[in-house]
């Protein structure tokens, strides 16, 4: 029974010298940061296809059984939406297909403005892509959230093609107002919609943004304990994703949310062992 859990990077300025070992070259980050976390979202790959190179090195990093969820370019995305962008889509299939059995899903970031009008796009190209991948498809659009036939009918696009829905929680980020500059940033920034927990497939995925304030993180996802909890014990295998606005404590408590799941459920396998900061001395 494994739990996966894991950051928006692999690696972050406030990290470095404090969880992980600095300085370290880019050929290492990933190494090290996988024996914190053992899944990862690929966000770098919203903003440009990388190098069929630079993922050789991301698969050489990390086990088989380390996760990547690789988020589809805003070229395919936000700018074309999902239309007439197969020759983009074929780069980037093919840069990513060094992570093997690490791409654990394809991740569709969709605009806010893709909403249930555009539904038929989605389910066509979803109908396109090959089937060697799984697909996991995060909306914004609030008729998503607020309409029970759009719900519905969300749900059966992304059911006939065997994708999941990706929340991203924000409540408790806004449960009040930001306290630091990252966080009113983030209240600019990051969609206000209800929180969503019903999982589509057996392998759901789920992005949690907490506050600055640990203690405030903490108590914000003590929902998504329970609901892990109970995915596990169904027989799925979750991966969830802990954000903060700063994210400078993010790399503790994704591990802190495997603890706190593995205190209800000890038979989920435990994390393995950080690499030290620092190299260990005599004295």
């Amino acid at each position: 029974m494994r739990l996966h859990v894991g950051c928006a990077m692999w690696t972050h300025g406030p990290w470095q010298g404090r969880f992980l070992p600095h300085p370290l070259p880019p050929a290492e980050r990933l190494r090290a940061y996988a024996t914190w976390c053992n899944a990862v979202e690929g966000n770098t790959t919203f903003y440009a296809t990388p190098a069929r190179s630079t993922v050789e090195t991301w698969a050489a990093q990390t086990a088989p059984g380390f996760r990547f969820v690789v988020k589809l370019p805003k070229t395919i995305t936000h700018e074309r939406r999902l239309s007439g962008a197969d020759e983009p889509l074929r780069e980037f299939l093919d840069a990513i297909e060094p992570l093997g059995p690490r791409t654990h899903a394809l991740w569709i970031q969709l605009p806010g403005s893709f909403g249930p009008g555009d539904l038929g796009t989605l389910a066509g190209f979803l109908h396109r892509l090959p089937q060697s991948y799984r697909y996991a498809v995060e909306v914004r659009h609030k008729a998503f959230f607020e309409d029970a036939r759009a719900v519905r009918s969300l749900e059966g696009v992304l059911g006939r093609a065997g994708a999941e829905w990706v929340p991203f929680d924000t409540v408790t980020l806004f449960e009040t107002p930001p306290a630091t500059d990252a966080e009113r940033d983030a209240w600019v920034k990051k969609p206000r919609v209800p929180r969503r927990s019903a999982a589509l497939t057996d392998r759901p995925i789920v992005r949690y943004l907490g506050r600055d304030d640990v203690d405030r993180t903490v108590e914000g996802w003590g929902h998504w304990v329970g609901v892990v909890t109970e995915w596990l014990r169904e027989g799925r295998s979750p991966t969830v994703f802990v954000h903060t606005p700063d994210n400078a404590e993010a790399l503790t408590l994704a591990r802190r949310f495997h603890d706190a799941v593995r205190a209800r459920l000890p038979q989920v396998e435990p994390l393995p062992e950080p690499v030290p900061a620092e190299p260990p001395t005599l004295f």
